[in-house]
């Protein structure tokens, strides 16, 4: 994915390309020639315009979607440990301090080591791992009180819960639009800059600024596609800020349970 300057460069040269094309067509199809034919070219451009406005506003507005999606899904995953290491807190001793620091353990993987290979549109299995040692200590319990056993059945449930979030950004990760709609996407942005730059303008400067800004408001919109699209890559991307948050949340209580005393 590009970065911010990438993004910059790309839409500058979208801008550049589409002045130069009118340029070219001035040169090679004089304007004063193609003004007869404004009525015409202006129809295209209507129904040009009208229906790639209403892809590329569609394409927009589903992967913003898909984009919030994903923010709020890490924000469930990152509640599911601050959950299930509180609700550890009912469990046997030995169990109990095992849940806690596995969570402890989850957290952080994602924080500082997965966060980075999504940014390279990978998934790391340190998490997957993790969560299935703890499906293992859970199962392990051996229930003497109702207490017990109802933070048994209450932390089952979150950390079923915390495996299909994390299932849930695998996918995000690792999905994208489809190439064929990326040729769409692309198609129709360079035939409806084209066809303003047929348009025959007497002045130059009126029709670069038209074309200008035709130009640059399609490529602008295409690179927050590009952006928003791999939701955990490139220079707008979901924060990594609920795992920090969680781990603050946790970390304090992980302290005392190694320095607990009998009374």
């Amino acid at each position: 994915m590009l970065n911010e300057a990438e993004d910059v460069l790309v839409v500058i040269a979208i801008v550049a390309l589409s002045l130069i094309t009118m340029l070219i067509l001035n040169r090679v199809w004089p304007r004063e020639k193609r003004k007869v034919h404004n009525d015409l070219i202006g129809w295209q451009l209507g129904i040009l315009g009208t229906t790639y406005a209403v892809i590329i506003g569609f394409m927009l507005y589903t992967v913003w979607t898909d984009f919030g999606a994903a923010s709020a899904n890490a924000n469930a995953e990152a509640n599911q440990i601050v959950k299930l290491h509180r609700l550890a807190a009912g469990l046997p001793t030995e169990q109990r301090d095992q849940i806690q620091a596995l969570t402890v353990a989850y957290a952080d993987a994602v924080m500082n080591r997965e966060w980075a290979e999504m940014a390279e549109g990978t998934v790391g299995m340190e998490s997957s791992e993790i969560s299935r040692k703890m499906w293992h200590v859970l199962m392990s319990i051996q229930s003497p009180t109702w207490t017990q056993i109802t933070s048994e059945d209450h932390a089952l449930y979150e950390l079923s819960t915390l495996v299909q979030c994390r299932e849930a950004r695998e996918l995000e990760v690792t999905s994208k639009l489809p190439g064929v709609l990326w040729f769409v996407l692309v198609i129709g942005g360079v035939l409806t800059i084209f066809s303003a730059c047929l348009f025959g303008q007497d002045s130059t400067l009126l029709h670069g600024i038209q074309v200008f800004s035709f130009a640059l408001l399609i490529g602008l919109v295409l690179i927050a596609i590009a952006d928003i699209d791999r939701p955990f890559m490139g220079s707008v991307h979901v924060s990594d800020t609920a795992f920090r948050r969680a781990l603050v949340n946790i970390q304090p209580e992980q302290a005392p349970v190694g320095n607990e005393s009998p009374h």
